[in-house]
């Protein structure tokens, strides 16, 4: 079992020799106290412009160089290293002194043992000597990616790895930027096809100036999560973003409620919490019918990843029972026997006097309801495309025919 060793190096001539002494004395040990048999490294010269290439040169023979002549990124430079390799493992880590090559062992050790995808080094820990802006930081993100995946995780960046290559085309796209290292976090941990697991490990201070920029690298950080979320389990943040809404709309309406109860009437200032409130509940109410149908949409796009659909429970089981027509017709009558009375005043005389405040109940019902028909007819468009994919499917393999039958024989 061959493991590489890729080390990004963008102006690192403080450090470069010495990470690179370190990983070549490190291979001894990786290869007696880990399944690993032979180990390579290779240094990525990610458009240096000190004397990092030429430091590296010195080495020649025993590591292999790739030098890009101009910036392309981080990311960038760890996929050329492991594209121009036949290791079984892929690694990586920081040139900048923080992590030690020795700890390669342990995370080949755990990645097999516990037949893992992905081993990452974790810093949050005792012994680790990251700068507090970092810390939280990484404690940030990390707890987003915890709320998004309820899978636990302590350290979304962590610049130290190893992959297994089979596992690799799982992993893909992955951007070219510093936010390569979140945004393998974040594809691993929503996609539910990959394991990943983390081991503590040192951290130490860096050599040389931090290429990090807490700013705009931190957006970076963030978008790459939110787009594994979006891709993976788009159904958790916009179930999450509808609850929120849902909470405001509730929140406004505490006191009309109160005081309608109280007086069986409401004021006239009260119409602005009737309006912003019929507004968030409507927001609701359409993102939770998102939630809902990205969710089967994922599950057509990506089958193979066969993930666990994170569909809230209660709507899968609404909008796949017979609670669904029902739940239509008594929104509608209940918003429309709110207003009858304003209706026949209408006809009768020309004119109607009712209270705005039951409009607007009205019309949050009637829009809850039209919501809810065409959550379901775009359901339903989405159930018959998944039974015309397994038809297709069945007739594309060796017993299509018998397959194809059953299958069309099970339609309604």
């Amino acid at each position: 079992m061959k493991l590489l060793i890729a080390i990004p190096a963008l102006n690192e001539e403080d450090s470069i020799d010495s990470i690179i002494v370190r990983s070549l004395a490190a291979r001894e040990t990786i290869i007696n106290d880990s399944p690993v048999t032979e180990v390579e490294v290779t240094v990525v010269s990610d458009g240096s412009t000190d004397r990092t290439v030429e430091r590296a040169r010195k080495y020649d023979g025993r590591i292999n160089l790739i030098v890009f002549e101009r910036n392309r990124g981080y990311g960038a430079a760890i996929k050329e290293a492991w594209a121009r390799s036949d290791a079984d493992l892929l690694g990586f880590l920081d040139a900048d002194g923080t992590c030690d090559p020795v700890f390669f062992a342990t995370l080949c050790n755990v990645l097999v043992s516990e037949a893992a995808d992905v081993a990452l080094g974790c810093r949050m820990n005792r012994n680790s000597r990251m700068p507090w802006l970092r810390r939280i930081g990484n404690r940030l993100f990390a707890s987003i990616l915890t709320v998004l995946s309820s899978a636990l995780v302590r350290d979304t960046a962590s610049g130290m790895r190893v992959v297994r290559r089979q596992s690799l085309g799982k992993l893909l796209p992955l951007p070219d930027g510093l936010h390569f290292t979140p945004a393998m976090s974040a594809r691993a941990l929503l996609s539910h096809a990959l394991k990943i697991v983390e081991v503590d490990m040192p951290y130490y201070e860096r050599e040389g100036e931090s290429k990090l920029r807490p700013g705009r690298d931190g957006l970076r950080f963030l978008r790459a999560i939110i787009d594994a979320a979006f891709l993976y389990r788009p159904a958790r943040p916009l179930a999450i973003l509808a609850l929120v809404w849902l909470a405001v709309a509730t929140s406004l309406m505490i006191t009309p409620t109160i005081y309608y109860v109280q007086h069986r009437a409401v004021q006239e200032w009260m119409i602005y919490r009737f309006v912003v409130s019929h507004l968030a509940g409507t927001l609701a109410c359409l993102l939770l019918s998102a939630s809902y149908l990205t969710g089967k949409m994922v599950g057509l796009a990506l089958p193979d990843q066969r993930m666990v659909q994170d569909r809230p429970n209660l709507l899968e089981s609404f909008f796949t029972s017979r609670l669904v027509w029902p739940a239509v017709i008594g929104l509608l009558i209940g918003g429309g026997l709110l207003v009858l009375p304003s209706f026949l005043e209408l006809v009768r005389t020309g004119a109607t006097y009712e209270h705005w405040s039951r409009f607007i109940v009205m019309s949050f019902c009637w829009t809850t309801a039209f919501i809810i028909v065409v959550t379901w007819l775009i359901d339903y468009t989405l159930g018959l495309i998944h039974t015309e994919r397994i038809v297709t499917n069945a007739a594309a393999s060796p017993d299509a025919r018998s397959q194809t039958i059953g299958v069309r024989q099970a339609l309604p």
